[in-house]
């Protein structure tokens, strides 16, 4: 099922502006880089480019006009090797779990936890 703490949501104003803070600032590295939408991109930052878990700088501006309500969006992502298998799993389990997500970046669903809070489980697909 879950392998790891995959990634972490920051919610940020300006993206670049996040970038180089945790680049410049902290001395982590940029783990990926890709446009999403027109003004939104996915960055991840990370310690190193060996450590697996990493910050999703996303847009808060950007994700409040796609989606007013884009801060419910999971700010911890889980991540899998088999998102089939667990998607089946949590399922059988009786965990809550939401419409799959086939995106180019990954593949994904959220599901919530006992209290109703959300979590994001995905499948990347430039993680070997």
């Amino acid at each position: 099922m879950i392998n790891k703490i995959g990634k972490v949501t920051v919610y940020v104003n300006d993206q670049e502006e996040a970038k180089d803070f945790w680049l410049n600032k902290v001395g982590f590295v940029l783990k990926f880089e890709q446009e999403m939408a027109p003004g939104m991109a996915w960055i991840e930052v990370g310690p190193s480019e060996e450590e697996f878990t990493t910050l999703v700088l996303y847009s808060k501006p950007a994700m409040e006009q796609y989606n007013s309500s884009a801060v419910a969006h999971p700010s911890i992502l889980f991540s899998t090797t088999d998102i089939e298998s667990a998607y089946e799993k949590m399922q059988q389990n009786g965990v809550e779990v939401e419409e799959m997500q086939r995106m180019p970046y990954g593949t994904m669903f959220s599901f919530k936890d006992q209290d109703g809070n959300s979590y994001l489980l995905r499948e990347d697909k430039h993680i070997k």
